[in-house]
């Protein structure tokens, strides 16, 4: 066994997809730098918050098929998110709530039984090297840490003071049994028919199971095109639903590329999309148009 140092989280099972995430790095698309950060904001603020940590906080953010951690020393967690079975060193703990771990003991966040990512916070934080201001890690451009592999480490910061007192009421959503986006039609829906954007907001979409960080890709009927070509490159925003050649609309969450030169039909606001980081494949979608 690797030995286990003091200060540190050894990473033993790295999961399907595991990233340290905090609140991003907006401000830097003038610079093809995109914003990163939680895609489910909410259950990483929510995780910090129980712990007595800032809410932007670096943490783990798994995806689907969880993780396993040794902390080099003793740590308060929590686990929250996409619900899952949590364990340490074997024994079932709870999720949702503070657990205690003790120096060298593995915490397994097990297989997400509802919702696609989990997150695995602890008192004090993560602490990897900052890059433009955040320790999240983007995919798309690979600024931050790289995804987790058995054997990483990552340095823990120092808690502030004791984690609040939890009450056991903590207001954790589940996944989405529909996810209902509103839509601010633009800036180029008018490259669409009028039974284009009929079928956008009336068509039983779905979450198709190449969905990522980049984007929520859905599966359902093409939206007509009402022009030829393509746009020169232009700037693109959190939430915007690009739509591609096979005209099946694609929701750019937190990874996306800064620009393209597929048409935005709409946008979708900040607000709404963390429901889009728990929507499994195969979760109906359905866009509304907001005045």
């Amino acid at each position: 066994m690797t030995a286990v140092r003091n200060g540190l989280l050894h990473v033993v099972r790295p999961g399907a997809l595991t990233t340290v995430q905090d609140a991003g790095r907006p401000g830097w698309a003038h610079l093809g730098v995109g914003r990163a950060g939680a895609l489910d904001a909410p259950a990483a603020r929510l995780a910090n918050r129980l712990l007595g940590n800032p809410p932007g906080a670096a943490l783990l953010e798994t995806t689907v098929t969880g993780c396993a951690v040794r902390p080099g020393r003793p740590v308060v967690a929590v686990v929250g998110g996409a619900g899952s079975r949590v364990t340490v060193d074997g024994l079932p703990v709870a999720w949702g709530a503070p657990v205690r771990v003790p120096a060298g003991a593995v915490l397994d966040v097990g297989p997400a039984l509802n919702g696609v990512r989990g997150y695995l916070a602890f008192a004090g934080g993560l602490e990897p090297e900052p890059v433009l201001g955040s320790r999240s890690a983007d995919l798309l451009s690979g600024l931050g840490p790289a995804p987790l592999a058995e054997g990483d480490t990552l340095p823990l910061g120092e808690p502030a003071g004791q984690p609040p007192t939890y009450d056991g009421n903590a207001p954790w959503p589940g996944a989405p049994a529909e996810l209902v986006l509103p839509l601010h039609l633009g800036p180029r829906h008018a490259w669409f028919t009028p039974a284009a954007l009929r079928t956008l907001t009336t068509a039983a979409y779905r979450v198709s199971a190449h969905s990522n960080r980049i984007g929520l890709r859905t599966e359902g009927p093409a939206l007509e095109r009402a022009r030829d070509g393509e746009l020169p490159s232009e700037g693109m925003v959190l939430g915007a639903v690009q739509v591609p050649p096979d005209g099946r609309p694609v929701v750019f969450l937190n990874d996306h590329p800064t620009t393209g030169g597929y048409p935005v039909v709409g946008v979708v606001p900040e607000t709404a999309l963390a429901g889009a980081a728990q929507a499994v494949p195969g979760t109906r979608v359905r866009f509304f148009v907001r005045a």
